[in-house]
């Protein structure tokens, strides 16, 4: 083991937690928060999007997606094909 590499050791876990939000990150979505907070919040987003046929796709083919989680699933016989499946949970009737 050379000497970078025993530097490196007595630094591990120097870093950010794993899983941590950098603050540049959080400032941003804090600002965009206030941002949307003051331009109508939900209701504003709502009309918005009832107003043109246009904003109404792009409400539901692009903001809406974000919000449903999707797992990649991988194929052992063929590891280069992917196959989505969307985990959708509804409530019970």
């Amino acid at each position: 083991m050379n000497k970078l590499e025993e530097q490196n050791l007595t630094r591990r876990g120097a870093g950010r937690p794993k899983g941590s939000v950098n603050k540049v990150t959080a400032s941003a979505k804090d600002a965009i928060q206030q941002a949307a907070a003051q331009i109508g919040g939900t209701n504003r987003l709502a009309e918005w999007a009832l107003e043109d046929p246009a904003n109404e796709r792009a409400f539901w083919a692009t903001i809406y997606p974000k919000l449903i989680p999707v797992t990649l699933a991988g194929d052992s016989e063929n590891p280069l094909e992917f196959i989505t499946k969307i985990e959708l949970t509804a409530p019970s009737p």
